[in-house]
Order: C-alpha cells, then structure tokens, then sequence
C-alpha cells in the first residue's frame, strides 16, 4: 500500500450538529438522537476509522505505541460509542423507526470490525511492534494490549488464506445479523402477548401492587379490566401467587412457548417470530468458524481468550458440580412435590404451572414470610442509598448524583468522586421495565478510561440498566417503588460489573475496567458484590418500610437468612443443566448433520440425565435463551458458576476480616480487594488477579458452604 498523505475527512456542517458525531469525547444527548441520524453519522464514522487504519498500515508509519496503536485506538473508539450508544437506545427505546435504522446500519460496522481482525498487514505492523526493542519499554497494560491484539488477529482469521477470507467475514455478518433477530423475535413475542382479566375474583391472591400494575397496564391498553403481560415483572407474581390455576397455567404456556412454533394464537401465525432455525443456523455458523480457525469445535475457540484451560475441563467442572448439587436438588424436590400434596391437595403430581405458586407457599409456610411481605421494606431509594454505602465504605469514594443528558425520564445519573472530590467516573441508573426495553438487568460500557494523546485521563461511563416494576398509583397516589429482595440482589450484582468498569486504574482502553478481562472471570465482581445483601449491618441500613418507615425487622432477616439456600439445589441444578446444554451444543453437537428440533433434543437429553424436575413437553425455553444465541455468552455460559467460585473465594477474605473486626465492611480488606481486583482490570490474567488478592489458587468450598451444599 502506497504512503497515506490524505488528512482526516472532517464532517460537514450538517454532521457537526448530527447528536451522534457532534458529543465528541463527551456524553450523547441521547433524547436527541433520531433514526435519521444513524446512517450518516455512522457512515462518516466508518470513513474516518477506515482513514486511521490506512494510515496505520502505511510501510511510513512506525510500529510503535504512539503512532501506530493510540491512532487507530482514537478513530476506533469513536466509531464504538456512537455504535455503543445506538445499540444501547436499541435496547432501552426501542422503536419500529430505530430498529430499522440500526438494522441498516449494523452489517456495515460488523464488515468493518471483521476487517480489522482480518487485515494481514494490520497483523504485520502489530507482529513488528512486539517484536522490536520499544516493546519492552511499554508498561504491562499496553503490553497485554499487543498481546491481546495478536491473540485476536488470529481468532478474526488475519491468518486464514486468502481466497477463505470473504467466507469468514460473511460469516460474521450473518451471525451478528442472526442474533439481532433472535432478540427482536423473544421482544416481539413478549411484547406481543396481553392477557385481560375482567373478574377481580380471578386474581385471588396476587399482591395489591402486581393488581395496580396490572389495572395501569389496561389503562395504557386502553382495555377494561387487568392486563398482564409477559414482561416479568407482570408474568412472575401470577406464577407465585396467583390461586387461580388455570390462569397460572395460562401464562406459564405462553412464556415457555415464545418465540417457537407453539407460540400461541396472539402471533396470529407469525412464525417468522420462531427461533428454531435460527438456533441450528447460528450453531452452523460458529461450528464452520471454528473449523475454518483450526479448532475442533466453538467451544475449543471459545476457551482462546478465556480463564479455563481445556473444553474436558469444562464439562468435568459442569458435571462434577452437578453430581454435588444433585442429592440437594432431590431433597428439594421431593419435599415441595410432598407439601403441594398435603397442604396444596395436588395430588397427581406438580404441573410447572405450579411448581412457583408451590414454592412460595411452602416457603411462607417454613419461614413465615412472603416475598410480597419482605419487598414492603425496599424501597428503591432507600436501597440505593445503602448500596452507595456499601460502596463508599469499602472502596474511599463517593457517590453524588449528577446532571447527564438521558433517554428517558426515568433514568439517574451520579458522578463517583475520590476522597478529594475529584470525578473518578459517571454511572447511568434505568430501573424500571417499560414497553421498547428489552427484560433482564446489565451492565454497559458507555465510555472506557483511557491516557488521551495529549496525556489527559479520560474518565470511564457506564449503564446499569434493570427492569424492575415501576411505581403504580393506589387510589389515585403514586406509591414510592419497592423492589423484592431478588431485585436488590441482581442490583448489587450490575453495580459490581459497573464498579470494575469504573474504577480501574488502567489507562490503555483495551485492558481497562472490563475490557480484557476473561470472560469466565468477568462475572466474579459482579456475583462478589451479592454476598453484601445477606449482611445485617448492611441490610438494617438498607431498609425502611413502604408505609411506616421503619427497618427491617431482626427476626424477619433471620427467617430470610434460613430461607437463604431454600431450594438452592434445584435452582444451582437448573443453572448447571443451561450451562451443560449451552457447553455440549457448542463442544459435541454436529450442527450440520442436525434438522428440525434438534437443538431442543439435546436441551431435554441434559436435563432427563442431570435435572430432578419433569420437563414440560411444551417448553421451549431454548428458543428464548437469549444469553447464547444474542448476548455474546456462546459456549460461555458456564462462567456464571466458574465466577462463583472466585468470588465466593474472594468473599471469604471479608468474612475471615470479619471475625478480627466485628464487620464484612471491612475497609482494608475492601482497599486490597480495589487494588488487586478492580482497578487492575484485564492487564493481568485473571488468576494471577485473584492470587494476589488471596494468596493461593481458589477452590470450591467457599461457595459450597454459602449455598447450603456442603456434606456434613
């Protein structure tokens, strides 16, 4: 390639104003952003990072730090947040306008992804890079950038022949286009579900607020009566509490039966909405991938830039901890089938329809409280306020709302300042679920840390995103939000992820906060962070009664505490049956011998051999497990309970500092914890991160003991 003499093309007037170019290095006005807006600012976006990669790739242009890497790194993270913030109003705002758009957009920056892994030259200067003195003058971070790099080059197939290449970059392509319609089919047919219920009489047992949701909802559907959906915050309460079984027997079909072809009669015949075949053909993309890289199968590829060494070891961690969760389960499983007996008179076996309404039953009767009882005392302000708490006491920072342009009403924005108020970093908050967002809780980045050329810091943003159920007016008042003990778990858990992202100390994008980081470790801060909601020094702070103010109540944390494992071995058993099905699909599955149903096949083979409870013949949860067929988790699932194990390890250190000083808030173990896990992000391997942290490798009773599957 000749030498690039060619300046970077600047945008035009019109572009300069367009929301998605004009934020620079800042944050989006994101209520501004229009569908309209997308192409031209991506395609301008595209120009000037293809512009910084030609110049990188020029034989003038040194193989160094600074004028190869930090260029390219510049033009290429721009196009990344402005991506970053279409794919985030995709998921939070979603309309039939910006899902077009952004559909229109994506393969042209999916080509350009592809290609940058995929450039043989690109490869080449970075090879030089790591090969010429000046490498070892570059600090760890930047060094594990090169290397991360080189690793990454060679899984995006810059090392693949030629006439090979056209085919992987297709490949690609069709993958990311595939797991875009496999998340639009799960949102259409949850959206596209409403179930009116005209006779109060048939909501016998539900909670006054789930009644209030429900009477909101209708009004919004301009129906009469109480609508439900199958968003979860509407679906779950009729499962758990709801006395009327043909109704509870109504919505669990629908929502098993999602986006499959036994989706019921409201897709009105649209089976475009049908995942089967875009499960087998996403299977048969990856299997072809891997192939074509020299690997045996997805999940060999998979464990390329992972903590775990082999896919045998893998299915043996998998199968070794399902063996120890099994008897558990059993006893669960046993003992609720026995109360549903008695006391439920069902006495020709459970129904899945019935398996939650039995389990809340049983567990009210133990413990002697309800969900519905415990959630009166989280109010959503007042826990946030206690997880800041947390936060702050551990980690010397503090946490001030902030003032940053949002998408939606709702939204909060706080800054997280250093003990000399200095801004470390910005954080979103979007609680609750609303029609256009996809369901589940998550954490994004929506700005990393970085040294800028001119040696200026540039401070990371994040966004935890949850779907909590909103506040409801109750005779004509809006109550303040509370959210179940659950909810305030999988807060924690977001803020975990959003505390490794926002508090590294890295100043390379690539390794720093979450970027870099094993996947299979990656969950490890986040799952950490749940521990503290077990804690009655945290909880008695965290707490104030919807009605009356006052804290949770001892005696109502000690029930909550015994009932802390209640079912635990079936529910670690159902998380180790998704993992397994997840694993062998990617590992011991031949995509392209298999037809029709048989990734649904091999989802019931695991979970007749592993699982204690009979499955639905209707269920087609696989159609909807968006995890491994749209969230990025293939083949890497199992690092929800790999992760576990390193931080419940991790965990430990509080609880063992805990006995010396009286309290898990303990701030030097809390410092250590900053230190060697946080802050150091991905610019070391994750091992040698937990290691020093705990001075040993990490081993599996700390988490057996937490849940209650530990042999006496």
């Amino acid at each position: 390639m000749g030498m690039t003499t060619s300046t970077p093309p600047k945008p035009s007037t019109d572009l300069q104003k367009n929301p998605l170019i004009s934020f620079g290095r800042g944050i989006c006005a994101y209520s501004e952003v229009k569908p309209s807006d997308i192409a031209p600012a991506i395609d301008f976006l595209l120009e000037q990072a293809q512009h910084a990669v030609d110049h990188a790739v020029d034989p003038a242009t040194p193989a160094s730090w600074n004028d190869l890497v930090e260029p390219l790194e510049d033009a290429t993270e721009f196009l990344s947040r402005s991506w970053g913030v279409i794919s985030h109003l995709n998921s939070v705002a979603d309309t039939s306008e910006l899902r077009a758009a952004y559909g229109e957009v994506m393969p042209k920056v999916t080509a350009f992804f592809s290609s940058l892994s995929q450039n043989l030259a690109l490869h080449q200067k970075f090879k030089e890079l790591s090969q010429n003195p000046q490498f070892d003058k570059l600090n760890t971070a930047q060094k594990m950038v090169i290397e991360n790099s080189l690793r990454d080059f060679r899984l995006g197939g810059a090392e693949l022949p030629d006439p090979q290449k056209p085919r992987f970059a297709e490949i690609q392509d069709e993958q990311a286009l595939l797991g875009k319609a496999f998340s639009d089919h799960v949102l259409d047919a949850t959206d596209g579900f409403i179930h009116v219920v005209e006779d109060i009489a048939e909501l016998a047992g539900l909670p006054d607020d789930a009644i209030a949701a429900a009477a909101d909802l209708a009004l919004q559907k301009k129906l009469q009566g109480w609508a439900f959906s199958l968003h979860f915050p509407s679906y779950y309460p009729v499962m758990q509490y709801c006395e009327n079984q043909s109704f509870r027997r109504l919505m669990y079909e629908a929502y098993v039966t999602r986006a499959s072809e036994l989706a019921p009669q409201y897709s009105k015949g649209k089976l475009d909405w049908d995942n089967t075949h875009n499960m087998l053909e996403q299977l048969r993309l990856r299997d072809e991938e891997a192939r074509m890289l020299g690997f045996k199968n997805y999940a060999e590829l998979s464990l390329a830039p992972k903590m775990a060494g082999s896919v045998d070891e893998v299915d043996s961690f998998l199968t070794n901890f399902a063996q120890k969760a099994k008897p558990f389960a059993l006893k669960d499983w046993l003992e609720l089938s026995e109360f549903a007996k008695s006391e439920l008179s069902i006495a020709d076996g459970l129904e899945p329809w019935d398996i939650a309404f039995a389990s809340e039953r049983l567990k009210q009767e133990r413990y002697a409280f309800s969900e519905n009882e415990l959630k009166q005392y989280f109010p959503l302000p007042k826990v946030l306020e206690g997880l800041f708490d947390v936060i702050q006491t551990l980690f010397g920072v503090q946490i001030k709302a902030a003032d940053l342009p949002t998408w939606h009403g709702d939204v909060q924005s706080f800054s997280v300042n250093g003990n000399s108020g200095e801004v470390l970093a910005y954080f979103y908050l979007d609680p609750y679920a609303r029609p256009g967002k996809r369901g589940g809780a998550w954490m994004d980045d929506a700005r990393g840390r970085r040294q800028l050329p001119n040696g200026e810091i540039q401070i990371p943003v994040a966004y935890l995103v949850c779907n909590f159920a909103a506040p409801v007016k109750v005779d004509g008042v809006l109550r303040q939000p509370t959210i179940t003990h659950d909810d305030v778990i999988t807060l924690f858990h977001e803020s975990g992820h959003g505390l490794h992202h926002l508090l590294t100390q890295v100043s390379a994008l690539g390794v720093s906060g979450i970027n870099g980081v094993e996947w299979d470790a990656v969950e490890l801060p986040s799952q950490f962070m749940e521990n503290f909601c077990w804690e009655w020094e945290v909880l008695e702070r965290m707490t104030a009664h919807a009605e009356t103010g006052k804290p949770l109540p001892r005696e109502l944390f000690e029930k909550m505490l015994a009932a802390k494992n209640f079912q635990n071995g079936y529910m670690t058993l159902r998380q180790i049956v998704m993992s397994l099905t997840d694993w062998r699909l990617h590992a011991s599955f031949e995509p392209k011998k298999a037809q029709g149903q048989a990734v649904l096949d091999l989802s019931r083979s695991i979970a007749d051999q592993f699982n204690v409870i009979p499955q639905a013949e209707i269920s087609r949860w696989i159609n909807t497990f968006s995890h491994i067929f749209a969230g990025g988790y293939a083949a890497g699932y199992y690092s929800y309970k790999w992760a576990e194990v390193l931080s419940a390890d991790v965990y430990s250190a509080f609880e063992e500092a805990a006995k010396l000083t009286g309290s898990v808030l303990d701030e030097k173990t809390g410092t250590r914890y900053r230190k060697e896990i946080l802050e150091v992000g991905g610019s070391r391997p994750a091992a040698d991160s937990f290691r020093a942290f705990r001075g040993r490798d990490p081993n599996i009773d700390a988490l057996l003991r937490h849940g209650g599957l530990a042999t006496q």
